[in-house]
């Protein structure tokens, strides 16, 4: 076994080969001081394409820098939690498989954690280059911010505590947070083309209600790909609907409104805000449209764990 490192950077994939390697380069051109060990972890999340090549590829270019490790068990969580465990790093850190960071990233990330006094940290997540907004969707960080769907994140140009879990994409903790508070929920996190996620953001809020500390680096960026095929409502509303999925998976039933499920009311609430909403006024009626689809996605994950108690029961 060789001996620890101070960073461990951990890259989960899932059939994106094409992507790939154009990630991993930006990732390995990294400027870390001399006086700082660290090594970058390719997960493969049980990938059908030619990821096993390009992580051939790199661990010749890259001999004990990089470090291949295929997981079969589908799922981001799995993959993370897998990477976890194969890493030598004090400092573990987390990004994307289709992003471009700058060569600063990982070092501004970091450092603040090789101290001791922080549990964990996130940069921005922005949107690549020359990117367009369309003008239905709302990006101003205000209530109908919609820019976490895109995997957006933006707390502002100071350093400062956040008070809001990092996104997957541009996050790190100490290793023994993992040790004292657990990994990633497999139930949760993207698997196969779900877009079920939120493993992320339940890790950060785990850590905030048990009073640990996260930093806000801002000049830790990177650069998050948005596809054509995302920048439409209708992925929009596939989107919040998952989300939806998610945070009944998270959280469980809430508690009644009025003797109502909550899931129930929400959805007959949001139903006569989004219907009651000026058609004029676009960014309001689609907020309560989304707002819809998540309290849709919530009665659907409610009914989907009813039915398979019920099942098990008559089994």
């Amino acid at each position: 076994m060789a001996a620890n490192v101070d960073i461990s950077l951990i890259l989960c994939t899932y059939n994106r080969a094409d992507q790939l390697g154009s990630a991993l380069e930006s990732v390995l051109a990294s400027r870390i001081p001399a006086d700082r060990t660290w090594e970058v972890l390719l997960v493969d999340n049980n990938s059908r394409d030619q990821t096993r090549e390009v992580g051939a590829k790199f661990s010749q270019s890259f001999p004990g820098k990089f470090r291949y490790v295929f997981e079969a068990r589908q799922g981001l969580s799995n993959a993370r939690n897998r990477g976890i465990s194969e890493a030598r790093g004090k400092v573990i850190a987390f990004t994307d498989d289709d992003v471009t960071v700058e060569t600063a990233w990982l070092h501004r990330l970091t450092e603040p954690l090789l101290g001791g006094a922080w549990a964990g940290a996130g940069g921005r997540v922005r949107p690549p280059r020359g990117f367009v907004q369309p003008d239905w969707l709302v990006m101003d960080g205000g209530l109908m911010d919609s820019s976490g769907v895109l995997a957006l994140f933006d707390a502002g140009g100071e350093p400062c505590e956040l008070r809001r879990p990092p996104f997957g994409a541009n996050m790190a903790f100490r290793k023994d947070i993992f040790e004292r508070y657990g990994g990633f929920r497999p139930e949760l996190g993207r698997c196969g083309d779900s877009l079920v996620g939120n493993e992320d953001t339940e890790f950060g809020l785990r850590l905030l209600e048990a009073g640990e500390r996260l930093f806000y680096e801002p000049a830790a960026v990177v650069y998050h790909p948005v596809s054509e095929q995302r920048l439409n409502q209708k992925y929009f509303l596939q989107w919040w609907y998952a989300y939806g999925k998610a945070l009944y998976r998270q959280s469980g039933p809430r508690a009644p409104v009025f003797g109502m499920d909550r899931a129930y009311f929400s959805l007959l609430s949001r139903t006569v805000r989004w219907l009651s909403s000026s058609p004029r006024n676009v960014h309001e009626r689609f907020y309560w449209k989304c707002r819809l689809w998540v309290a849709a996605g919530e009665l659907s994950e409610r009914y989907n764990r009813r039915k398979r108690r019920s099942t098990l029961q008559e089994s």
